[in-house]
């Protein structure tokens, strides 16, 4: 039943990326400019722009309608705080999802003065993707007339606009920057959709060129490009992948299967979505825990990220992920990678660890299985899985390692090679062994630099036994140690 329910959820995102064609409706926003043409122009708005409270995030309880002045002051907008506007993707059911009211609530309790505008375009976000798609174009349109309206009629400030929008939703936000008479202080996507927008013209996605600042959180983009749900290439001033921007931890089908076993059928949908929708609960994250900033580094591939390569914070090479992001706008596109948890709160610490693996007898084995154990001042995280895709004799190998633990300064740590598998039976004839004197580590937030050294002067790493110590040098290493020359 579980499964089947599951399958059914599954076949509606199959439909979601089957539909796949270009939208074609062009349109453009129209400046008021005599009384005829205002109510004309507000007339056309199909969006509703509902100002959320504290007491009620879940609830439409009032509307700014554009051309009505006295709904803003029925609504009690606050003319000199911030505006969030949060902006709904694509819809199977045609209402709100659970996760607004969440971040109604989150933006509140991080800005409790600011206004959250809640754009309500779920009639067009119920067809047909493509359809729905098309949409986008209409929706910005009325954002950014609703955006000119109060700047005209009420002088509200711009710099103190930040739309928020999520999948189809983040396009729309886009959109409506591109056409508002002055420019919005910031838009955040939150996986921006990627079916009809992988390949599209800047004018009709999101870009950088549509706030002072965008910051962009992609968190679904598996597939092929245009099949993947969140699009894979960087739209904005800072662009994040967590996890790499795939699969996102918690999110994988054994995971959704288990928690249908304990809580029901309820939130099939949601698990199915998980990946897309972290993206929200990232930023939700970011906002209801702000002691706990979440560090995304710069990189060009993840696959160096994965080696603890860009774990640097010089000239602007880290950022703080979601609300509290550091508004840095480079000539090109940054992309960031950090890891995270699989749940609120979501930091993690990330390390990078250096090891020249010694040996007389020259020995290449890939795919091997790790346990990094570490040690320090305020805490413990004991046998960290890892593998790394090769270890080979006299070379050096870096690569990541994260804890959901701060453990404070890092005192020491282990290493133990694990066997491949219980019935490797290369394991019967062989042991294979390294000589390692120490290992170089780089803690990412901290942004320190540490050697370890071996007790023993040399410490023997052999696969499937126990693991080996290191612990802080005594001295400054000789800088001209043989094939140890390098720095994390």
């Amino acid at each position: 039943m579980a499964r089947g329910a599951l399958l059914a959820a599954l076949g509606l995102w199959i439909h979601y990326l089957a539909a796949l064609c270009t939208a074609t409706a062009t349109t453009q926003a129209t400046v008021p400019r005599s009384t005829r043409e205002t109510k004309r122009d507000f007339e056309g708005i199909e969006s509703k722009f509902s100002l959320r409270t504290a007491d009620e995030p879940d609830d439409d309880i009032c509307y700014l309608v554009p051309g009505q002045e006295d709904t803003v002051a029925r609504c009690n907008f606050n003319h000199t705080s911030k505006t969030f506007v949060v902006i709904h993707g694509w819809t199977v059911t045609g209402m709100y999802e659970s996760w607004v009211p969440k971040l109604v609530d989150a933006l509140y309790k991080r800005e409790p003065d600011s206004n959250v505008v809640v754009v309500d375009w779920l009639s067009r976000a119920q067809q047909h993707y493509p359809v729905s798609a098309a949409y986008t174009k209409l929706v910005g349109k009325d954002v950014a007339v609703f955006i000119d309206w109060m700047e005209e009629q009420f002088n509200y400030p711009l710099d103190n606009l930040h739309l928020l929008g999520y999948s189809l939703g983040a396009h729309a936000a886009g959109i409506a920057g591109s056409l508002t008479k002055k420019k919005i202080n910031r838009i955040t996507g939150l996986d921006p959709a990627g079916p009809n927008f992988e390949y599209a013209e800047a004018t009709t996605r999101l870009s950088p060129d549509d706030a002072d600042f965008v910051d962009v959180l992609h968190t679904y983009t598996r597939g092929s490009p245009d099949r993947s749900i969140g699009i894979q290439k960087p739209v904005g001033h800072i662009d994040i992948y967590p996890n790499g921007g795939g699969f996102q931890p918690g999110c994988n089908l054994g995971e959704a299967l288990r928690l249908i076993a304990e809580k029901g059928l309820g939130d099939v949908d949601q698990l199915v979505k998980c990946s897309h929708e972290r993206s929200i609960h990232l930023f939700i994250d970011s906002l209801l825990y702000e002691d706990k900033p979440s560090l995304a580094y710069r990189c060009n591939t993840r696959e160096t990220f994965e080696k603890g390569l860009c774990l640097s914070c010089r000239k602007n090479r880290c950022n703080n992920l979601g609300y509290p992001v550091n508004k840095v706008r480079a000539k090109r596109n940054s992309k960031m990678y950090l890891k995270t948890r699989s749940q609120m709160p979501y930091k993690v610490f990330h390390y990078q660890v250096k090891v020249h693996f010694f040996g007389k007898v020259n020995v290449t084995k890939t795919n091997q299985p790790f346990l990094v154990s570490l040690y320090g001042t305020a805490d413990e995280s004991k046998n960290i899985a890892l593998i790394l895709p090769e270890i080979s004799t006299n070379k050096t190998y870096s690569f990541l390692v994260y804890t959901e633990v701060n453990i404070g300064d890092l005192l020491m740590l282990t290493l133990q090679w694990e066997k491949e598998s219980i019935f490797s039976w290369s394991d019967w004839w062989t042991s294979y062994a390294f000589d390692i004197q120490r290992v170089r580590v780089k803690a990412g937030e901290t942004q320190k630099k540490m050697v370890f050294c071996s007790q023993d002067g040399i410490s023997h790493l052999r696969r499937g036994k126990k693991a080996v110590m290191f612990v802080k040098c005594a001295d400054k290493p000789n800088k001209t140690d043989k094939g140890d020359q390098s720095r994390p």
